[in-house]
């Protein structure tokens, strides 16, 4: 697949309403959702079902539970390497496990889900920069 596919296909989830743990486009989606909805769009099934999670489940845990699962199905990229189409990763605290995803749009914007909003593509801002700690590419990219 090409970078600009996946980009073009998470663009297609803009305006879906944030619904915790969903993964319908137009319906209702979470971050996790997004990407998961993306990598049905692009590669076919799921390799594996999230179990149930919580909107606090990263503080409860204190475990990279969402890194781990990236790193099962997607390949780990150096952020100074990330290009558009690649999946990132953010931690809210330093000491706080990452739970929150995003897709990255161009040099400069990512497309995202978060409670309260619909998907939307907005600035990927310094903010964004220095919560981010992990970044992926989807298996297969050739561009």
């Amino acid at each position: 697949m090409r970078r600009g596919e996946i980009v073009d296909a998470a663009r297609l989830w803009l305006g879906t309403p944030y619904h915790h743990q969903a993964s319908l486009r137009g319906v209702g989606c979470d971050c996790l959702g997004l990407v998961r909805g993306v990598w049905r769009d692009l590669c076919g099934d799921e390799p594996e079902t999230p179990p149930p999670y919580s909107p606090s489940w990263a503080e409860s845990l204190l475990q990279e539970t969402l890194a781990l699962a990236a790193t099962r199905h997607l390949l780990p990229i150096r952020a100074a390497g990330m290009q558009p189409g690649d999946v990132l990763l953010f931690r809210w605290r330093e000491h706080l496990p990452a739970k929150h995803c995003a897709i990255l749009a161009g040099p400069d914007r990512i497309i995202h889900a978060h409670d309260g909003a619909a998907v939307a593509e907005v600035a990927f801002t310094p903010w964004w920069r220095r919560h981010l700690s992990h970044a992926f590419s989807f298996p297969g990219v050739t561009d």
